[in-house]
């Protein structure tokens, strides 16, 4: 039953206008801190920030290609497609982890060494989990409802950055320096876990009830969330950070 009715257009649909709000969402948020900033030559990021933000961007719009894909019925398209995706995927996750890498140096040279390390554990634990619903998306990429949901999950943590940035520019007190605590976290998550309640509304009204997937998933994603801000200061994490830091030394 299931199946048959998630061949309908409307699952299509849905999940190419959800890629579109990724999109808008990857570019859009970073509009005051990046895109503005790299206008007036105001950006003083190292360039591994640059590649970062060429890999979020590409892999957020590949994504969207691939759903519009399915949409269209170009199946083959989709899966020729998706080996390359492999390797997009890979490039972005060891840039999030340079990037946080850099943070943490950024952090040891301004006298906020063990800020940047707690901070860390939000783009640690986002690529961990972002990486474990991929992978899972692959291993059931014949199980096409499986698959679309935990790609579509996927992108929840990952737009959690590009959220973030609008609450820290209206958010930040004057004067403020370093790392901020895990906590300011929440709200922008908060806001980015709507989607979360758009995939169970969509669950209900195709399927009649909720898939397993959307919900063990959105459990993870908000348990994660959650966790993050005591763990964030103890110093096992503390020190864990620090030392994935000392490696690229």
């Amino acid at each position: 039953m299931m199946t048959t009715v998630e061949t309908t257009q409307k699952p299509r649909r849905f999940y190419q206008m959800m890629a579109w709000v990724f999109v808008a969402v990857a570019f859009g948020g970073f509009i005051p801190t990046y895109w503005l900033k790299l206008m007036d030559g105001s950006f003083a990021g190292k360039p591994i920030l640059h590649i970062h933000g060429f890999l979020l961007f590409a892999w957020v719009l590949f994504y969207a290609v691939q759903v519009n894909f399915v949409a269209n019925r170009k199946m083959a398209d989709h899966r020729s497609w998706g080996i390359a995706g492999v390797s997009l995927f890979t490039a972005l996750a060891i840039s999030i982890v340079l990037a946080a890498i850099n943070t943490i140096k950024q952090g040891e040279l301004t006298g906020f060494a063990t800020q940047a390390a707690s901070f860390s554990i939000v783009t640690f634990s986002g690529i961990a989990i972002i990486t474990a619903f991929i992978t899972l998306a692959i291993m059931n990429v014949h199980r096409p409802e499986w698959h679309s949901r935990l790609m579509s999950l996927s992108f929840v943590p990952l737009l959690e950055a590009p959220m973030a940035r609008p609450f820290a520019v209206l958010m930040t007190p004057p004067g403020a320096v370093g790392p901020p605590p895990v906590f300011v976290t929440l709200p922008p998550s908060l806001v980015i876990d709507l989607l979360l309640i758009a995939f169970l509304i969509y669950d209900r009204r195709v399927l009649g009830r909720f898939h397993p997937v959307t919900v063990w998933g959105a459990i993870a994603i908000i348990a994660v969330q959650i966790l993050c801000v005591p763990i964030s200061t103890h110093p096992a994490w503390i020190a864990t950070a620090k030392a994935i830091a000392g490696l690229a030394s």
